[in-house]
């Protein structure tokens, strides 16, 4: 083979994934339309112009992109040098929300920036899997003992679950954290059975642990009040269940083909704030189960994709972030689904891609590592023939 064409086939070789990149500017296209049709009433009502929400996602989301592209250009190899400086960043950026953070509806999760609300907790998530990546990949002959391989990377969780669930009620990105941890400490060679015997007692102490301090110090009430609603949205249909029964309202209505883009009745002030978490349930009355399924779909392709860039990984960290970032954004995106459907209590997870808010969109496209020079590979490609562009997506090293 020519050295031409030699050095063209490394270049189309080089990790980045076309589909995968598509797939996250389709998600974040249809969020931001989303966004402009489930926050037009409120916008309009606070500020007299219908466009205030999407101008300010739009502007951010223009702004992770531009981070994106220029993160892609720096070797991931060096995050891991900087793991540990991550994980300390985080817990100190954690631990300043309730010194100097900004409440919005009782939560003190904010610190207000002047331009915008930034949250720590956003980067925390991204700091903990370049952390424990790296961590992992030094400790990776270890992991099958039970205390270098389970019991001692969750002693690192400690500090961040406890000023998450006790300065910020935060339960849910504690649990969201845990699970994407999990699956790497899996995925990294930790023994399942640690996890079901060790695992399952902690997890039954910690929720006997969340249920004693709500009944008897009454903190953390309204979770029992989030488990009590789920079973019964209609039972306090004007109190704790309002939000999800105007959800399901607006998913029933949507049938197959939804009311058509801007057609959604409930976001007319029925579901509170729905440009935010409740999002997929404007999504689901206006494009209906049709438009639904296009956006789980483009979910799937996008785990599907991240999971073959993590087995594709030159090395063990680099595929461990892809398949904590890949597990991060699946786990939010099911978590979100599952609670405007009913399917689960409230937690207050955002849906990636979708979810009026600057620090996670930012946050996530930065996290999404691919490569501007996706334009030279794609012609490099032509030049070696249609057999380069159409070579099979899997191939048997992939799963040896």
């Amino acid at each position: 083979m020519p050295k031409s064409e030699q050095k063209s086939l490394e270049t189309v070789k080089k990790p980045f994934d076309f589909i995968l990149f598509i797939t996250v500017m389709v998600l974040l296209s249809i969020g931001i339309v989303m966004v402009l049709s489930a926050s037009s009433p409120q916008a309009l009502a606070e500020d007299g112009n219908s466009y205030s929400y999407v101008k300010k996602q739009a502007t951010l989301a223009i702004l992770g992109i531009v981070a994106m592209l220029v993160i892609s250009k720096i070797d991931y190899k060096i995050y891991a040098k900087f793991s540990k400086l991550a994980y300390i960043v985080s817990i100190i950026l954690l631990a300043s929300v309730p010194i100097i953070g900004s409440s919005t509806k009782g939560a003190k999760r904010w610190i207000d920036l002047g331009f915008t609300n930034f949250q720590p907790s956003e980067v925390a998530k991204i700091a903990l899997i370049i952390f424990f990546a790296a961590w992992l990949t030094i400790h990776k002959d270890e992991l099958k003992n039970v205390f270098k391989g389970f019991i001692y990377p969750f002693l690192y969780l400690l500090p961040v679950a406890i000023i998450l669930i006790f300065f910020q009620n935060h339960l849910s990105v504690t649990i969201l954290i845990i699970f994407v941890t999990s699956i790497m400490m899996l995925m990294a060679g930790s023994k399942l059975s640690h996890f079901l015997t060790f695992g399952t007692i902690g997890a039954t102490v910690g929720g006997i642990g969340l249920f004693v301090m709500a009944k008897v110090f009454e903190k953390g009430s309204f979770r029992l009040a989030r488990i009590t609603t789920f079973l019964d949205p209609w039972k306090d249909i004007k109190g704790e269940g309002w939000q999800i029964v105007q959800s399901l309202y607006a998913i029933g209505s949507g049938g197959l083909f939804g009311a058509g883009l801007g057609g959604s009745k409930q976001k007319y002030l029925y579901i509170p704030e729905p440009h935010t978490d409740f999002i997929f349930s404007v999504l689901a009355e206006e494009l209906g189960f049709i438009g639904c399924a296009f956006v789980i779909i483009l979910f799937a392709i996008f785990v599907w994709r991240g999971l073959l860039v993590a087995m594709r990984a030159p090395d063990m960290f680099g595929s461990l972030v892809a398949v904590g970032i890949t597990s991060l954004i699946a786990l939010q995106a099911i978590m979100n689904i599952a609670v405007v459907t009913s399917s689960m209590p409230n937690t207050g997870i955002p849906l990636p891609f979708f979810t009026y808010g600057g620090t996670s969109l930012v946050i996530l496209l930065c996290s999404v590592r691919c490569t501007i020079k996706y334009i030279k590979t794609i012609t490099k490609s032509i030049k070696l023939g249609v057999s380069t562009l159409f070579t099979p997506i899997f191939k048997k090293e992939d799963f040896i």
